[in-house]
């Protein structure tokens, strides 16, 4: 076994222990190659540090395979009408994977994107703290879906997790995966990493992997930090080729896109998704 498969092992197997001894949850781990690792442990197996870093990936060759892995997204309180309308227009004009708004504002996005196949229509549940109801969580996803979204950005229980119920959290995420994939939309569980040890972060992709959601995405871009190399890359490891990863928060150039992207995120959510691209098509 690689230095890579043992960190993940090890790691994996630490919360997999818990969620068995607490919950009787099972969880397991499978890992990404292109991947250099560094951990320490202390005498009785538990993690210390975990250093994950990306070995160079194929990144997208053109401007136009990198718009098709942004999430265009507007989610500032303060953001108007006129806004979402830009937002929209520039998702048509670049083909981004997705324009990513309040749930207010889903029904516009909706009916301003009507005629174009290629740009799906995102918004965000239990936003941004994830501290409420989970029936509240699965209103909000159902009402969003008959105004017109297709995905579903849900922000996990992050203080349950924290406090080691996993019962809880994989309840709360499996309601709202059970919720959007009746209708046929997808699901991105926002776990905020940047409050998270690397245990926790194990964790809560593992839960996400066990209730079948389609994406981990790491930051609601409010929290204390956004995307990080490590984050992305540590995420792709557990969760293996089988979901998506999303880096949010903080992404605003190229060379970070690029980095993400060489990390292992299928996704990019940004607020410069037109800079992004822009950036790529004087560089390429």
């Amino acid at each position: 076994m690689d230095e890579l498969e043992n960190l993940i092992a090890r790691v994996a197997q630490s919360v997999a222990k818990s969620l068995q001894g607490e919950h009787g949850l099972h969880g397991t781990a499978e890992a990404s190659h292109g991947l250099e690792a560094r951990t320490v442990f202390s005498a009785d197996g538990e993690v210390l540090t975990a250093k994950i870093r990306p070995a160079e990936r194929k990144t997208p060759e053109s401007p136009q395979e990198i718009a098709r892995l942004i999430d265009h997204t507007l989610l500032k309180p303060e953001a108007t009408a006129r806004q979402i309308e830009q937002l929209c227009a520039e998702a048509r004009e670049y083909h981004f994977a997705a324009v990513c708004v309040n749930p207010w504002y889903v029904r516009l996005a909706a009916d301003l994107l009507s005629d174009v196949d290629d740009v799906e229509v995102a918004t965000v549940v239990g936003f941004p703290l994830g501290a409420t109801f989970t029936e509240v969580k699965v209103a909000e996803t159902l009402a969003a879906i008959a105004a017109g979204a297709t995905e579903i950005d849900m922000v996990m229980n992050i203080g349950a997790l924290k406090s080691r119920r996993y019962d809880v959290v994989a309840s709360d995420i499996r309601a709202v995966v059970q919720a959007a994939h009746a209708a046929d939309a997808l699901v991105k569980v926002i776990i905020e990493a940047a409050l998270l040890t690397q245990e926790e972060k194990i964790a809560a992709c593992l839960l996400a992997k066990q209730t079948e959601a389609d994406f981990v995405k790491t930051s609601t871009g409010f929290g204390p930090g956004g995307a990080t190399v490590e984050d992305v890359a540590l995420t792709r490891a557990v969760v293996g080729d089988a979901m998506g990863v999303k880096a949010a928060g903080g992404v605003r150039t190229y060379e970070q896109a690029k980095a993400m992207i060489a990390a292992g995120a299928n996704r990019i959510g940004a607020s410069a998704g037109v800079r992004i691209v822009s950036e790529a098509k004087s560089k390429n």
